[in-house]
């Protein structure tokens, strides 16, 4: 699915003027200084706010003057820099939830949880993971949602440096083989470069490639 998006208002404190095409399949990174605007368009293309501009899926609009598609009917996937698993149930629970509430799609759910390597966790509560492993599992349940597009918003920032370095060898695998979509939203270079195929950079609210 190819997206284009066309954005130009106020967001905040500053302007948000962001224009680009997200191909049908890998990963682009939006890379910026905290601040800069890059969660407000995160947020934007999920539909969770509202930015002046035009965003289309495959010629289908889900925003424009007279246009606005809610998060549930555009099938975006979400992963926060807190993997945001819900913390009374299981993470096989977690994945229930997530597929009780998908329409059919190809993402299989022993494949996911096996990509994951999240086998061992199915049966822990959110507590008693460590922080790559609650982000493993996060990212197994958004996936598990069967998104047409995957957005991750700096899903590593809160991971101390050994286990952050651990987790971006195993996403570069892993977002390799994702047929869909993916906006990686990051301030570190290194990671951008490694796991995305193309960068565009936000500074103050204006993006550039």
């Amino acid at each position: 699915m190819s997206i284009a998006v066309s954005l130009d208002g106020r967001r905040g404190g500053f302007r948000i003027e962001a224009a680009f095409e997200l191909p049908p399949a890998g990963v682009t990174a939006l890379l910026g200084p905290s601040g800069s605007g890059k969660t407000s368009v995160l947020r934007a293309l999920a539909g969770l706010d509202r930015i002046a501009g035009t965003i289309t899926a495959d010629g289908e609009i889900w925003q424009d003057a007279a246009t606005f598609v809610p998060p549930e009917r555009r099938r975006v996937g979400y992963v926060f820099q807190g993997a945001g698993l819900l913390p009374h149930l299981s993470v096989a629970d977690n994945l229930t939830y997530a597929v009780a509430r998908a329409p059919a799609g190809p993402f299989d759910r022993a494949a996911i949880v096996e990509r994951t390597g999240i086998a061992a966790l199915l049966d822990r509560r959110p507590r008693h993971l460590s922080g790559g492993e609650a982000q493993r599992a996060g990212i197994a349940r958004a996936l598990l949602g069967q998104p047409r597009l995957l957005l991750m918003d700096e899903p590593l920032s809160a991971l101390d440096s050994d286990a952050r370095a651990g987790l971006v060898a195993w996403l570069e695998s892993l977002l390799a083989g994702i047929p869909l979509p993916v906006v990686y939203v990051t301030h570190d270079r290194a990671e951008a470069s490694r796991l995305a195929a193309r960068t565009l950079r936000i500074s103050a609210g204006r993006l550039s490639a």
